[in-house]
């Protein structure tokens, strides 16, 4: 049988932007659309995509309105913080209002919008491998007094997404399947349409409309990715073990310059990698989980998503 994976944070290149540049004026200012109009600049869907909105990385899902939770202060916390101002600031907020300005253009439910991208939305059978609760579970307590909604089989393990966030997250696939979609998805154009630099990011990132640059330098996937001949076409590379894996080369903290391939990540594991010479695509299917069901820290899982595709470059470089 074959293994299920939530994909998680993919869903945003893969069903939010591609229906975002679909349906949506890019440069139309949405601010009295989305219920913000006390906000002093106008808010866009091209800085919706390239998370230049200037919004925080995250707040709960609780159906309240987002205006209504921008205005409450919030506690210190890596998600709940500011954005840095004049830099892309990577935020689920951006895709959770993508999501409703795609449902008040189209008059239709986002699930019903998103299963043209041919990916699985939740409740999923079978439920994908259960990941314990991350940074956002925490977040979620510190911004409303109370604890996350459980856990429930066939849900997305993100709390947003648990909550009934749209836009962000809860979809899920197996490899015959996000093969599929992702053939699709680069025939349609998409992912070219997505990577087209906009804006420079925290920590030297630098984003497009949807995905981002994978950049050189020591450790990084650039390195590993940029080795790989031309025609490559599209792979979708598979590991479901739950061993800890072997460290990954360490990494420079600075990037460097652009490898000509792009990129996005999934807090459960997968990692999505586009290059636009040849339209060649790589992802990676792994879960977020070490032995015994422990979750992996980022560098665990940065160590099984290098470990995976270092063993792919080593088979295909010249």
């Amino acid at each position: 049988m074959n293994h299920r994976y939530d994909l998680a944070s993919l869903a945003k290149p893969l069903v939010t932007a591609p229906l975002a540049l679909a349906f949506l004026d890019l440069d139309l200012d949405r601010r009295w659309a989305l219920g913000l109009s006390d906000r002093a600049e106008p808010l866009t869907v091209r800085q919706l995509l390239s998370h230049t909105s200037g919004l925080p990385p995250w707040r709960p899902f609780t159906g309240e309105s987002l205006a209504a939770q921008l205005r409450r202060p919030v506690p210190e916390h890596p998600l709940l913080r500011d954005a840095v101002p004049g830099l892309a600031t990577y935020s689920d907020l951006n895709y959770r209002l993508l999501a409703e300005l795609l449902e008040a253009q189209t008059g239709l439910p986002f699930q019903r919008l998103g299963a043209a991208s041919g990916l699985s939305p939740a409740p999923w059978t079978p439920a994908p491998t259960e990941v314990p609760d991350a940074l956002d579970a925490e977040a979620w307590t510190l911004a409303t007094g109370t604890a996350p909604p459980p856990q429930a089989p066939g849900l997305p393990q993100d709390a947003n997404a648990r909550a009934g966030m749209r836009g962000h997250a809860g979809y899920s696939a197996t490899a015959p399947q996000l093969r599929a979609a992702l053939a699709r998805w680069v025939a349609a154009g998409w992912p070219a349409r997505m990577a087209v630099e906009t804006a420079a990011g925290e920590q030297g990132a630098r984003w497009g409309l949807g995905l981002q640059i994978a950049p050189l330098g020591p450790g990084r996937f650039g390195d590993l990715l940029a080795s790989l001949p031309p025609g490559l076409g599209l792979r979708v590379l598979e590991d479901a073990t739950e061993a800890t894996p072997a460290p990954a080369l360490a990494q420079e903290p600075a990037p460097g310059p652009a490898s000509g391939w792009w990129f996005h990540l999934g807090y459960t594991g997968p990692a999505l990698f586009y290059r636009p010479s040849d339209q060649a695509c790589v992802a990676l299917l792994v879960h977020r989980r070490g032995r015994e069901g422990t979750l992996l820290d980022p560098e665990g899982l940065r160590a099984r998503r290098w470990g995976l595709l270092a063993r792919f470059v080593g088979e295909s470089a010249p």
